[in-house]
């Protein structure tokens, strides 16, 4: 999938996640985190080649719209905001964790890919 695309799919199914995770754990925050990690894997391996480098980009924007129905908030959008800037702060280890795993897997999918295209070329043995 292109950049564009990966970044819906994130967002997607983050807010899928998020109202699930709404449902059935009462808005846990470290169950949301738990399951962002595999959604950023898979938004990674599932990008188009030539838009690997957008993988860490889109996955905390997408961790960010997942967790809307999950904040605590009281007082209209203002007060959905705060609970969001709250949420992004005390859970930014699941943040972290997940774009590294995207930035990890995109970079190891890179590196495959130049390696191959040596290979083919005859420059390097595989």
């Amino acid at each position: 999938m292109t950049g564009l695309g990966g970044g819906l799919f994130c967002g997607a199914v983050m807010l899928l996640l998020g109202f699930a995770d709404l449902l059935l754990f009462g808005g846990s925050q470290s169950v949301y985190g738990v399951l962002f990690l595999p959604v950023c894997a898979l938004t990674a391996v599932w990008m188009r080649q030539g838009d690997l480098l957008a993988a860490p980009v889109v996955v905390p924007i997408g961790f960010a719209a997942g967790l809307l129905p999950v904040v605590d908030g009281d007082g209209g959008v203002p007060g959905r905001l705060l609970g969001l800037v709250t949420a992004l702060a005390t859970q930014a280890l699941w943040l972290y964790a997940g774009t590294l795993i995207a930035g990890v897997t995109a970079l190891v999918r890179r590196v495959a890919l130049v390696r191959r295209r040596a290979a083919v070329r005859g420059r390097m043995p595989v």
